[in-house]
């Protein structure tokens, strides 16, 4: 690639180099063509429009916030339908079904209860970190299991919910 090649005679290679050295935080790399990158579709798209009509592409300037919104909202969209197809999280899914960038004011127990993503021994099992889902007293280590039904922690245990909404 000229643009790497400070030697260069080609001016816009030079104008590209002296970009790039000034710019550190300016990354180039090879994407894979024609799979799905948006940004490398939009390129080839703007290099055939330029080869074809001959006009180079004018882009308008934006300011840097706009632009920062608008990729902003590209990504929340994005991560919002990866998030309602998806196949993972589907027990988070129905507690929050909305990405957000905020933080949310959940405390590390209760991530570790509703994800059941924790020191239980069916997670660990589904993992492959343990040979067994059962727990010390004889059920299936799941969070649930230690919150309604195991013999170690009846000081607090809670209500165990009706079968129909056990899943919820």
């Amino acid at each position: 690639m000229a643009s790497y090649n400070s030697k260069s005679t080609n001016e816009t290679a030079r104008k590209l180099f002296k970009i790039l050295l000034s710019n550190p935080r300016i990354k180039v790399s090879w994407v894979k063509a024609h799979a799905g990158n948006i940004g490398n579709e939009r390129a080839d798209q703007l290099a055939k429009d330029a080869t074809q009509h001959g006009q180079p592409y004018s882009h308008t300037k934006l300011p840097k916030p706009r632009i920062k919104g608008l990729l902003r909202k590209r990504m929340l969209e994005e991560w919002q339908t990866s998030w309602k197809n998806g196949d993972t999280g589907r027990k988070i899914y129905n507690i929050m079904p909305s990405v957000s960038l905020r933080p949310t004011n959940w405390i590390r127990e209760d991530v570790i209860f509703f994800s059941q993503h924790g020191p239980f021994p069916a997670c660990l099992k589904r993992f492959h970190l343990s040979d067994s889902d059962y727990c010390s007293g004889g059920g299936i280590g799941t969070a649930l299991h230690y919150a309604t039904e195991y013999i170690y922690t009846v000081s607090w245990q809670m209500r165990k919910p009706a079968p129909n909404f056990e899943q919820e």
